[in-house]
């Protein structure tokens, strides 16, 4: 801030910032993953309510897609074209898609209503929102009136913790249960299916493959620990 070069590699600099994580590190707040199972509990406490409604269509294209919350509030209308087989989602402008180049998502139709993220929860919220054009996912006011007015994506953690509290949901240690949590039980989800790297990466819109494989990581560390292979 004072002007001064910075150069994170000089011994004074280097040094300082050691020993400041050697004395005040503490062990990184990762997400934790809110997979098939928690989608389930979170969708069932969704009513058929104008909110309950909105808050089901959000949940299952947040998981399906795995989108981040910049993305899902940006969905409009014209950026999901209705198929006979599902959905095709336009993302116009990724947070890694800094050229705005885009990309398009394919989202199928599920077989059960109750989670499928196109019938049972996208085509009934279009219904009730009357929505056209323009934003998808839009505020309710304290009266229960829909407005024009796109959610803000700081809004998204607040209706998933209302949901979670009301499925009974806690994170396990230290893992905390961001609106990421979604994006990450997708990413796990696909790999223990058996979906490719490329593939997922494709779907998630990420570019660097050392972040996507760390949800990796974490879906195999009790499965493929080598501490089963020592006969307890």
């Amino acid at each position: 801030m004072a002007g001064h070069p910075w150069a994170g590699s000089h011994p004074a600099i280097r040094d300082t910032l050691a020993g400041i994580g050697r004395q005040h590190g503490t062990p990184a707040r990762r997400a934790a993953t809110n997979g098939t199972a928690e989608i389930r509990k979170l969708v069932a406490t969704c009513t058929d309510s104008l909110t309950g409604t909105r808050d089901r269509a959000l949940l299952l294209l947040g998981f399906a897609a795995a989108l981040r919350r910049s993305e899902l509030v940006a969905v409009l209308r014209e950026h999901i074209p209705l198929t006979r087989e599902g959905l095709r989602l336009l993302i116009p402008r990724a947070r890694t898609d800094q050229a705005g180049r885009g990309a398009e998502l394919g989202i199928p139709r599920g077989r059960k209503l109750e989670t499928c993220p196109v019938r049972g929860a996208l085509e009934a919220w279009l219904q009730a929102g009357d929505r056209r054009y323009g934003p998808v996912f839009r505020r309710i006011d304290r009266c229960g009136n829909l407005e024009t007015t796109a959610l803000h994506p700081y809004a998204l953690p607040k209706i998933l913790a209302r949901r979670l509290a009301l499925a009974g949901i806690k994170p396990a240690g230290l893992e905390r249960l961001p609106l990421h949590g979604l994006r990450a039980g997708f990413i796990t989800e696909a790999y223990q299916a058996g979906a490719r790297d490329e593939a997922i990466m494709e779907h998630s819109c990420h570019r660097d493959i050392r972040t996507m494989r760390g949800y990796v990581r974490r879906a195999k560390l009790v499965d493929e620990s080598p501490a089963g292979l020592a006969g307890f």
